[in-house]
């Protein structure tokens, strides 16, 4: 059975003195949940959550990294400088390509270097508003998957995590249903891994919902077979609503 992954992250939000607060009233709620929970905090407090969850078995993870090991690359981390303090990292989520112009090929690229160095990539794939109306989702989300994922092999793709954020459905309140978005992982994402990895793999890999999860839609989401979990945003943020969105998680 795949084991339940709720992924809390804080995008640009919470200074390192307000990331320990928050961390503070999770810790005692969720160390013990037999889920696996983490927290991708800013880099900035990285280093001080770090120290928090030392002995619990809640992760840590950074929201990005640069796929080159050292060089003149102003402002980006290396997948090293990641490694050392986190097991896990979000790769091309939606407000990466929107904003900063990463595309399918960085993705790839950031992927393979993440788990060069023994990081767990929860790579994030999801349409439009746009691609959805005109019924774009399974192409665009196929291309995304196939593309994302490129040249990897079969002992590679079984250390990632897979992550559908309708782009239309983040930040806007407006989830997708619980039987759309698992329609979505059952006949277009699972198919996409088993043409480059072979069904046993694509029933293998943990794929998590995003976009507007909450603690009142949690469990009907949890509810479907193929929703292993989700990666959450603004809900990561209330400490009442992740804990309770965790919890709804356990099976």
């Amino acid at each position: 059975m795949r084991k339940p992954l709720i992924a809390g992250n804080w995008k640009m939000n919470k200074t390192v003195e307000q990331a320990r607060l928050l961390v503070s009233v999770m810790v005692p709620e969720l160390h013990t949940v037999d889920v696996e929970t983490v927290f991708f905090p800013p880099f900035t407090a990285l280093m001080a959550v770090s120290a928090m969850l030392a002995g619990t078995k809640i992760g840590l993870g950074a929201q990005n990294l640069h796929w080159e090991a050292s060089g003149a690359y102003t402002g980006e981390e290396s997948p090293q400088m990641v490694a050392e303090l986190c097991k896990y990292v979000i790769l091309g989520h939606s407000e990466r390509r929107q904003y900063f112009g990463e595309t399918d090929g960085s993705v790839n690229k950031k992927v393979k270097a993440a788990l060069a160095v023994g990081l767990t990539p929860i790579v994030c794939v999801g349409e439009t508003f746009a691609e959805n109306e005109a019924g774009q989702t399974a192409s665009v989300v196929s291309r995304q998957v196939k593309a994302g994922l490129a040249d990897l092999s079969v002992e590679q793709v079984l250390k990632l995590v897979i992550a559908y954020e309708p782009i239309w459905a983040i930040g806007t309140g407006r989830a997708a249903t619980a039987s759309g978005a698992n329609g979505v992982l059952a006949d277009v994402i699972r198919p996409a891994l088993a043409a480059l990895f072979g069904a046993p793999a694509s029933q293998q890999i943990r794929i998590l919902y995003g976009g507007s999860v909450t603690a009142a839609n949690a469990v009907e989401l949890f509810a479907q077979p193929d929703i292993d979990g989700a990666l959450v945003g603004g809900a990561s943020l209330k400490s009442a609503d992740f804990i309770k969105i965790v919890k709804a998680a356990v099976r």
